[in-house]
């Protein structure tokens, strides 16, 4: 028996064991990606049932989790997520709070007062930028522990209105 006639006499065998590894690794990732390709298996499953040729099989196979990749996987993950928040959290949440300069912020380090009550260690974006205490700046990002500022553009220079 040759190697290909013994493929598709067997091809069975792979299709299932195709979509059971599909399927298991959909169930850890939840992206929808490998549920299609699964289907897509069980396409190629039933193709080799009604007696299609392996090539057949296989178009089957990779066309239907084609169409399903980008027919039916889009709203299917708009629906997955229309319930979540999308509010930003942890340090997203941070990029552009209004804080207050609690010590002098140069590029060596300093103190500022987040609007959520948080103090952390500063420091300005533009190297040469100092800001004194009491000024209201905004966090522009976050590395590690320390929060880069930047000037509040709604408050004047001279400090809180």
């Amino acid at each position: 028996m040759d190697i290909i006639t013994g493929i598709e006499q067997f091809a069975w065998i792979i299709w299932i064991a195709l979509i059971a590894i599909f399927l298991v690794i959909e169930m850890l990732s939840l992206d929808f990606t490998f549920l299609m390709l699964g289907i897509g298996g069980l396409a190629g499953l039933i193709a080799d049932l009604f007696g299609a040729p392996l090539w057949l099989q296989l178009v089957i196979a990779a066309l239907v989790a084609l169409l399903l990749i980008f027919v039916l996987r889009p709203p299917l993950l708009h629906r997955l997520r229309r319930g979540e928040d999308p509010t930003p959290s942890n340090v997203a949440a941070l990029i552009g709070m209004p804080a207050v300069v609690l010590s002098t912020v140069t590029r060596l380090g300093g103190l500022v007062k987040l609007d959520n009550g948080e103090t952390w260690t500063a420091r300005p974006v533009d190297d040469e930028a100092s800001f004194a205490p009491d000024l209201h700046v905004r966090v522009a990002r976050i590395e590690g522990a320390t929060a880069f500022i930047r000037s509040d553009p709604e408050t004047s220079e001279e400090g809180p209105a």
